[in-house]
C-alpha cells in the first residue's frame, strides 16, 4: 500500500521555478513544503451518495517524490457499468479490498502535515470529508491547493483548449498519461503542479502562504451584494430554489444543510460563470424543508421536472431522456424515441440517446430485423439495401419474409428488451470472436461497446420495472445523530417520509406514516422518464448498506434469466474475444 522514495534534500538556491524569498515574506518557502497530491476513483459524482473505489497519492518535497500511497477500496455498493468502462475498476477487483473505515486512517497518516493537492480539489476533498463523517473521523483541515484554479490563472486559451488533467499533463510534459486510475492520475497531477508552481514564481509566489493567496479569488461585488439571500435559511435537509423578481425558478438544488450550501454561492470558491449569471437575476431563495436527504433528493427531481429552471443542466430534465421501442407498422423496426412507449409494451430506457442507439446496434447485430426508415407495405415491394444484400436484414422490403414470419422476428427483439438477453449476447459474442480472429480489433471494440450498452440498459430497465411492479414497501436507514430515516414507497414513487427521534421506537411512526402517505395508482412499469428517475433514486438509496427493508407488500424479485446477471460481463481484453461466448 505504501511505497517510499528516497529522502529529498532541499533544492539549490535559485533553482528552476524557485527564488530566494525576501526577508519580509510570510509562510514556508515552497521548496520546503510537503505536498500530498491525491486522486480518487469513485462510484459516482455525488460525495454524499457514492463511494470511493480507489485512492492514489504522491508525496513530494522540493520537486522530489518522497512517498506514494495506493489502494483499491471496497465501496460497499455495486459499481455502475458506465464507471467501470471509464476506470476499468470492477466489482470483482474491489470485492476483497479493505473498506474506507480501514483505508481512511492510513491515508490521513500518510498525508499528515502535508498540503493536499488535487485536480478539481472540491471533488476529491468532498469525498474525503464525507468519508470522515461516515467513519466518525475528525477531518484534519489541511491546506488545499486546486490545480484547476491555478491553471485558470496561469494558462491561456491560446495554449490549452481546456483545463482537464490530460490536457495540462501534455502541456507540462508529464511522463505519466492520466488514465482514470488514481495513482497514475496523481502522478500526472504532480507534473502539472510543478509546472504551475514554476509559472507562479514569475508572479512573486515563493511561499505556501503566497500560493494560497494567489489561488484565492476575491468574491465579486455581485456576490457580496446578494449575500443577504442566504440569511435565515434552515440548516437541515431540503431543496433550495433561487427565484427572480417575477418569482420564476432560476436554479434548483438540494443539500443536507440548506443554509451552508446556499452561503457557498456567495463565497470566493464559487467561480462558475453560469451560476454567477444566475445570481445576477436572483431576488430570493425559497426552501422546501424535508424529513431527510432521500426526500430532499426526490423533491429536487420533481421540482426540476416541473419547473424547468434555466440554470440547471439539461441532463437533469427527464424529457431529454430516450427510449428504445418498436414502431407500430406491418414490419416494425427499433427506434430511439423521446416519447415513452405505452404501458405494457416492450421497451428499454430511459437512457441517453447515445446509449439507446448503441443498444439498438447490439440487437440489430444479433437479429436480421430491418433498420431502414422506409415505410414498407405488405402489398407492394420496395427497393432493397446493402444490409439485405449482405444477409444482415430479412428483407421484408422484397417480401422475402411474410408479415407473420417477420412478426416472429419482432417477438425475439421484444424478448431481448423485456426478457433474457442471453441470445443477443451470444450472437454478438460470436461476431466479436470472428472479428478478433481476423484481427479487426477496432470493429470488435465497437460491437463490444454496443453489447455493453445494451446489457447495462436492459439490466437497468428490468430492475426498475420489477421494483415498480412490487407495490408498497417501507424501508429505513440509520440517521446521523440517531433515529431512522423512513420512507414509504409505492410503485416506485416516494409516498411518505419521516425521521424518527433518537432512541425512540420507530414502529409507531412507521404505522402513522403509512396511514398518511400519498395514494399511488398501481403500475407494472414506469410511466415516463420522470417516474423512472425517481424509481432509480429510490433503488440507489435502498441499496445502501445502512438501509433496511421493514416490509414489502407484494413480490419484489429479479428473474434468474434477467439481464442483471450479464451486465458488466463483456470482456475488455481482445484476446478473450476469441473464446467461446458461452465462457463469458
Amino acid at each position: 500500500m505504501y511505497r517510499s522514495g528516497g529522502s529529498a534534500g532541499p533544492s539549490d538556491e535559485g533553482g528552476p521555478g524557485y527564488s530566494q524569498p525576501a526577508l519580509d515574506s510570510f509562510g514556508t518557502p515552497l521548496r520546503e513544503v510537503v505536498f500530498c497530491v491525491v486522486d480518487l476513483e469513485t462510484t459516482g459524482l455525488a460525495a454524499d451518495a457514492c463511494g470511493i473505489t480507489e485512492i492514489g497519492a504522491v508525496k513530494v518535497k522540493g520537486g522530489e517524490v518522497v512517498g506514494e500511497f495506493s489502494t483499491l477500496v471496497n465501496p460497499g455498493e455495486s459499481i455502475d457499468p458506465r464507471v467501470t468502462r471509464l476506470t476499468g475498476i470492477t466489482d470483482e477487483m474491489v470485492a476483497d479490498a479493505p473498506g474506507i473505515e480501514t483505508v481512511l486512517p492510513m491515508f490521513l497518516e500518510f498525508a499528515q502535515g502535508a498540503t493536499l493537492v488535487a485536480h478539481n480539489a472540491g471533488f476529491d476533498i468532498g469525498f474525503l470529508r464525507h468519508a470522515c463523517e461516515l467513519t466518525d473521523t475528525r477531518w484534519p483541515r489541511p491546506p488545499v491547493v486546486d490545480t484547476v484554479v491555478l491553471a485558470r490563472r496561469l494558462t491561456e486559451k491560446s495554449e490549452v483548449p481546456n483545463r482537464r488533467l490530460g490536457t495540462l499533463a501534455r502541456l507540462f510534459g508529464s511522463p505519466v498519461t492520466p488514465n482514470h486510475r488514481a495513482l497514475d492520475d496523481a502522478r500526472a497531477t504532480v507534473a502539472v503542479l510543478h509546472g504551475l508552481i514554476e509559472r507562479a514564481s514569475g508572479h512573486g509566489v515563493v511561499t505556501d502562504a503566497e500560493l494560497g493567496e494567489f489561488c484565492r479569488a476575491i468574491p465579486s461585488e455581485l456576490q457580496n451584494r446578494k449575500r443577504h439571500l442566504a440569511d435565515g435559511l434552515p440548516q437541515g435537509p431540503g431543496v433550495y430554489i433561487f427565484r427572480d423578481a417575477d418569482d420564476r425558478a432560476l436554479y434548483i438544488g438540494v443539500s443536507v444543510n440548506v443554509a451552508s450550501r446556499v452561503r457557498s454561492y456567495f463565497s470566493a470558491a464559487e467561480q462558475r460563470r453560469r451560476l454567477r449569471d444566475m445570481l445576477a437575476s436572483a431576488e430570493r431563495v425559497e426552501v422546501v424543508e424535508c424529513a431527510h436527504r432521500l426526500e430532499a433528493g426526490v423533491a429536487e427531481l420533481r421540482l426540476i421536472a416541473g419547473g424547468k429552471p434555466p440554470y440547471n443542466r439539461a441532463a437533469k430534465f427527464p424529457e431529454h431522456r430516450s427510449w428504445v421501442r418498436l414502431t407500430e407498422e406491418p414490419y416494425p423496426r427499433l427506434q430511439v424515441s423521446r416519447k415513452p412507449p405505452a404501458p405494457g409494451t416492450p421497451r428499454l430506457g430511459p437512457a441517453s440517446g447515445t446509449q439507446a442507439q448503441a443498444a439498438i446496434g447490439a440487437i440489430e447485430a444479433a437479429l436480421p430485423i430491418r433498420s431502414c426508415r422506409t415505410r414498407l407495405s405488405p402489398k407492394r415491394m420496395s427497393p432493397t439495401c446493402v444490409l439485405g444484400e449482405i444477409g444482415r436484414c430479412a428483407e421484408p422490403c422484397r417480401h422475402t419474409v411474410g408479415v407473420e414470419e417477420y412478426a416472429a422476428l419482432v417477438e425475439r427483439a421484444a424478448r431481448a428488451m423485456d426478457g433474457d438477453p442471453a441470445p443477443i449476447a451470444s450472437a454478438v459474442g460470436e461476431r466479436l470472436a470472428e472479428l478478433a480472429a481476423s484481427e479487426r480489433f477496432e470493429a470488435a471494440a465497437e460491437r463490444r461497446d454496443e453489447l455493453g450498452a445494451y446489457l447495462a440498459l436492459a439490466a437497468a430497465s428490468q430492475r426498475v420495472r420489477h421494483f415498480v411492479a412490487a407495490g408498497e414497501m417501507v424501508a429505513a436507514g440509520r440517521a446521523k445523530g440517531g433515529g431512522w430515516e423512513v420512507a414509504v414507497i409505492r410503485h416506485g414513487i416516494l409516498a411518505g417520509a419521516v425521521r424518527t427521534p433518537p432512541r425512540a421506537d420507530p414502529m409507531p411512526y412507521i404505522a402513522k406514516l403509512r396511514e398518511t402517505s400519498r395514494s399511488v395508482e398501481p403500475a407494472e412499469d414506469v410511466l415516463d422518464a420522470a417516474h423512472a428517475a425517481e424509481a432509480r433514486l429510490l433503488l440507489d438509496w435502498l441499496g445502501r448498506p445502512e438501509v433496511r427493508l421493514v416490509l414489502v407488500e407484494g413480490t419484489w424479485a429479479t428473474p434468474l434469466a434477467g439481464a442483471e446477471r450479464l451486465a458488466g460481463s463483456v470482456p475488455h481484453d481482445p484476446s478473450s474475444w476469441r473464446r467461446e461466448p458461452s465462457a463469458w
